[in-house]
């Protein structure tokens, strides 16, 4: 099952990705483009955010009004939104109508109107997000694991500080499109019934005379430890996270890695679920995940659990990361197979998800992988590459960050 990716680097170094998928009658694109969180200098925090907000007030000669009603009389379902590393911006429609997607777009990301009357609207809806994480105990966990594990700029998140927001301004918002915005390092990617040479050509028009800018690389601070934290906090539970380090996306052991982080925690099946959830009763909700980025890869481990049983809960989380040195079942193996079938599968009908995943392959491998190879790796686990994984990175000193009314002990 492996469809045709054509690729086309233009002139100034825009790169255009498209999947052929003759079986579904929509296309999806999605653009990456090297302007994310991570640029954004501390004091101006939230800056990406509020410029992914900002792109689709206007744009070309269209205001607000216009672009939104042009985006829905074609059915366009789109979404811009700031990474840690890139901007995004995406949109997925019947396959007629792409080219008039492609145009709408176009003027979005490269002619965006930035209206100052809008700007105030932005920084609201931004505040009220921000201090939407006091209802949202999980993710404001999350964001502090990330802000102590991770060196500047990689612990950067898109929410800012009250202080930051308010002082945002659209000459601020205007020189960081100016600055980052640029075709080299740019990535189109489009997933669906597709005419390729329509596609190039069209593409070609729109965006072949971005000019190039300058790039700008990111200074990762030489000197940061991982440390752990407990954020007092009168809640009703307790939340719980840490991490260890892990792999890249392109080392041989990523599948690996994820296959590790699929016997802990894919499925009811899983070790953290049935042990956690099912034996003892500690919590409601526990799962492992796998990040990986061009140079590092981490495994998160989290859990929301009441205050009495934080510590148990704690220590038969990483009781079991621990036991996987004593080896795992090639039952436990099939479940895990299982599991990323499904979902590579689900990602191969669905043009949105394809074309966000053929980007990616490209921003980090440089290319496109095929169903076959994927599907290759993923029988290739075996209980033994999943030792071979654990054996060369072993469940040491985590990073603990937890939320609650006490501290925890930390092994």
């Amino acid at each position: 099952m492996s469809n045709t990716v054509h690729t086309h680097t233009f002139p100034n170094g825009l790169t255009l990705l498209a999947e052929s998928m003759d079986f579904v009658r929509s296309a999806a694109v999605y653009f990456l483009i090297p302007a994310g969180c991570a640029h954004e200098a501390p004091e101006d925090a939230g800056l990406a955010s509020a410029l992914a907000e900002m792109l689709p007030r206007g744009a070309g000669d269209r205001d607000t009004e216009a672009l939104m009603l042009a985006f829905d009389s074609l059915g366009i379902d789109h979404n811009e939104g700031p990474g840690l590393l890139n901007m995004f911006a995406s949109g997925s429609t019947v396959a007629k109508n792409l080219p008039q997607a492609l145009d709408l777009f176009a003027d979005v990301l490269l002619r965006p109107q930035l209206p100052k009357d809008d700007l105030p609207a932005v920084q609201s809806q931004l505040l009220q997000d921000l201090q939407s994480l006091d209802d949202s105990p999980q993710e404001q966990v999350m964001l502090e694991l990330q802000r102590r594990y991770y060196p500047s700029p990689l612990n950067a998140d898109r929410y800012g500080t009250e202080e930051t927001l308010k002082s945002l301004t659209v000459k601020k918002l205007r020189a960081f499109h100016q600055r980052l915005f640029r075709p080299n390092g740019t990535i189109i990617s489009v997933a669906g019934r597709i005419d390729w040479p329509k596609l190039k050509d069209q593409v070609e028009r729109l965006f072949g005379g971005w000019p190039v800018g300058e790039k700008h690389g990111l200074t990762i601070d030489p000197a940061h430890k991982p440390q752990s934290v407990h954020l007092t906090k009168d809640k009703q539970q307790t939340q719980i996270t840490f991490a260890f380090p892990s792999v890249s996306v392109t080392d041989p052991l990523y599948f690996a890695a994820k296959g590790t982080v699929g016997v802990l925690s894919s499925g009811m099946s899983s070790r953290l679920f049935t042990e956690v959830r099912e034996k003892r009763g500690l919590c409601y909700s526990v799962y492992a995940s796998h990040e990986a980025m061009k140079d590092r890869g981490t495994i998160v481990g989290y859990s929301g659990t009441r205050p009495e049983r934080a510590q148990e809960t704690l220590d038969v989380m990483l009781a079991e990361f621990n036991k996987l040195r004593d080896g795992v079942q090639q039952d436990e193996i099939d479940r895990t197979k299982a599991g990323l079938k499904t979902s590579l599968i689900m990602q191969q009908e669905s043009t949105s998800a394809r074309a966000g995943a053929i980007a990616r392959d490209w921003y980090y491998l440089g290319r496109v992988r095929s169903f076959d190879e994927i599907q290759h790796e993923i029988d290739s686990l075996s209980p033994r590459s999943v030792m071979d994984y654990v054996d060369a990175f072993p469940f040491r000193d985590p990073t603990i960050v937890t939320l609650g009314p006490a501290e925890l002990k930390r092994p």
